[in-house]
């Protein structure tokens, strides 16, 4: 009599148990449930992009940095600028003479 008694309690236990697991993992395969997994799983990728593309940036701002130094471009210029080429060719249009222009005949004879 016990032993059928201990057998009957551990089968409603492990119906129990079984009937648990599997309502917890349909629950998880829900439409809801999932679309909330999804969304979580964008946001921690979205996250992991930022904080690469952060750690892209100062990377790249320090290696910019070493790059100046090594060629000279953060250094001060101590001589004065040139002027703008723009007003320079247009001070010396009205003191040059214009170009003579030579005609050719260009055929490619060829094809």
């Amino acid at each position: 009599m016990f032993r059928r008694m201990f057998w009957f309690t551990a089968g409603a236990a492990a119906g129990v148990w079984a009937t648990t697991k599997v309502n917890r993992k349909l629950k998880q395969l829900t439409p809801e449930s999932l679309a909330a997994q999804a969304a979580t799983k964008a946001v921690e990728a979205g996250h992991k992009l930022k904080d690469f593309a952060l750690d892209v940036r100062d990377n790249m701002a320090e290696r910019e940095a070493q790059l100046g130094d090594a060629l000279g471009l953060n250094e001060p210029v101590d001589r004065e600028l040139p002027a703008q080429r723009r007003l320079a060719a247009i001070e010396n249009t009205f003191t040059a003479k214009q170009p003579t222009y030579i005609e050719y005949n260009n055929r490619n004879e060829d094809h």
